[in-house]
């Protein structure tokens, strides 16, 4: 296995806690690290785990799980986890798993899930639609699709996600969250292969050419797999069809690089909006 097999890498940074006496990362670190990496790879399948396995009526089971040592990571050292599903049975799982350090390869293994009913652990056939999806992550196919609508057909999915990330997650008072201008606005909607919304946001009218972008919300289990930036994107694109000149937003300070990667500048003080400390950002279509 060389890294370039390895469509998924999970980048991390050995911790002076994972380095034992002899200055190299203790050996049972490296099973956490493949359980880590197993987890970022869920969210690049855009796959939050117990909403995705209360849906398909099932949980993944650890069966077995081997590690092979080439060589040593040592602190503060900066490794790439690849997971790569290989293999697909009736009711299994096969996962091959690598940390690198650069080029080179310093653990290898196998890791062997069962999908079972979660109240009886008992095996069951792993539906289709996990297998399509694992399948067709690893051939290059999107996890995604971005939807776009209008108040009426999106408002339901977009209230939930502002619920869980402004009210439950920021406490925002929920009155804060949906407003009168919803119903004017275009609406878009991140969803997976189950239908399921994970990242949402909405472009207001066009005031004299500037439109503006607002209630951007990924769920906090998927940030990281670049379903904001989809949205985002999404968004851009419907502006630039109407012919908005410029589309200003304003980005909670904690997402301006986000914002700033994507060509937005900012503009003006730092504000509070909601006890939120906000920046203003602008930038053409």
């Amino acid at each position: 296995m060389k890294r370039s097999d390895f469509r998924f890498l999970e980048p991390l940074r050995v911790r002076w806690a994972e380095v034992d006496l002899q200055k190299i990362v203790f050996n049972g670190h490296y099973l956490m690290y493949f359980d880590t990496a197993v987890a970022g790879y869920w969210r690049a399948l855009a796959m939050p785990y117990h909403e995705t396995m209360e849906a398909v009526h099932g949980d993944l089971f650890v069966r077995k799980a081997t590690l092979e040592y080439e060589a040593s990571a040592r602190y503060d050292e900066q490794l790439a986890v690849g997971i790569r599903c290989t293999r697909i049975g009736n009711s299994s799982l096969a996962f091959a798993a690598a940390a690198f350090r650069g080029e080179q390869r310093l653990v290898h293994g196998e890791l062997i899930y069962v999908f079972a009913d979660p109240a009886t652990q008992t095996s069951k056939l792993v539906p289709t639609v996990l297998r399509d999806w694992f399948m067709g992550f690893e051939a290059g196919e999107p996890m995604h699709q971005i939807q776009v609508g209008d108040w009426a057909a999106l408002g339901a999915d977009v209230s939930a996600i502002r619920q869980a990330v402004f009210v439950v997650e920021q406490r925002i008072p929920a009155d804060l969250v949906v407003d009168a201008v919803d119903p004017q606005a275009l609406h878009a909607v991140a969803r997976n292969r189950l239908g399921l919304a994970l990242a949402a946001g909405r472009l207001l009218p066009a005031r004299e050419g500037v439109g503006q972008i607002g209630r951007m919300a990924t769920l906090a289990s998927m940030r990281g797999a670049r379903l904001g930036r989809a949205v985002l994107e999404a968004l851009l694109s419907a502006a630039r069809e109407r012919g908005d000149r410029e589309v200003m937003l304003q980005a909670q300070t904690s997402a301006v690089s986000f914002y700033e990667r994507l060509g937005f500048v900012r503009r003006g003080a730092v504000f509070e909006d909601a006890g939120i400390p906000h920046q203003a950002m602008r930038r053409a279509p």
